[in-house]
């Protein structure tokens, strides 16, 4: 694919490859080992778990769960159509919500990992989507102009994020009809 943009920046699950985690699982075993430690749980989704239990000191103990469960689903993992893109003739980044060390066991396993520059997980700075930070991070580190960059993705969070960063985005379906 020709590109317009000195580097490409994609967001992992649901643009790259498809975990294979289920995320219901998850946000119950975390309210699990949260409830033991006294934080609240009752009707609250993953994100917000994971919140509240950095906000009791307790992070790590959701991030463990939450990490484990996307190293397995990295393993098992599907490639999406939009990888077929790779590699490209410009710098690439993966910026994701996933744990670092999932997104790349997931470009390994799916022979991306040679083809992608920089990666930016859940873990890998201090805040996460859809704070412009861990976008802004992989657009550092591979040495671009944020604005000549493309943020791709398959969510509002991502598209959000890319505002935020002062980068166009493109959802995942764009990129593949363009």
């Amino acid at each position: 694919m020709g590109e317009s943009y000195q580097a490409v920046v994609y967001d992992l699950d649901g643009t790259l490859v498809g975990l294979d985690v289920d995320w219901a699982v998850v946000t119950h075993e975390v309210a699990d080992r949260l409830e033991s430690r006294g934080v609240a749980t009752a009707d609250v989704d993953l994100w917000t778990l994971l919140k509240r239990a950095d906000a009791a000191g307790v992070g790590d103990v959701a991030e463990e769960v939450i990490s484990a469960h996307e190293r397995v689903g990295a393993r098992t993992s599907d490639r999406l159509a939009l990888a077929e893109e790779l590699p490209l003739g410009v710098p690439v980044g993966v910026c994701s919500l996933n744990a670092e060390s999932a997104v790349r066991m997931a470009l390994e396993r799916h022979d991306l990992a040679m083809a992608v520059d920089a990666v930016v997980g859940r873990d890998s700075v201090a805040t996460q989507k859809p704070h412009p930070e861990p976008l802004r991070t992989v657009v550092h580190r591979l040495g671009v102009d944020p604005a000549e960059t493309v943020f791709v993705g398959d969510s509002r969070t991502d598209e959000t994020t890319a505002e935020r960063a002062g980068m166009p985005f493109q959802y995942v379906e764009q990129r593949l009809s363009a």
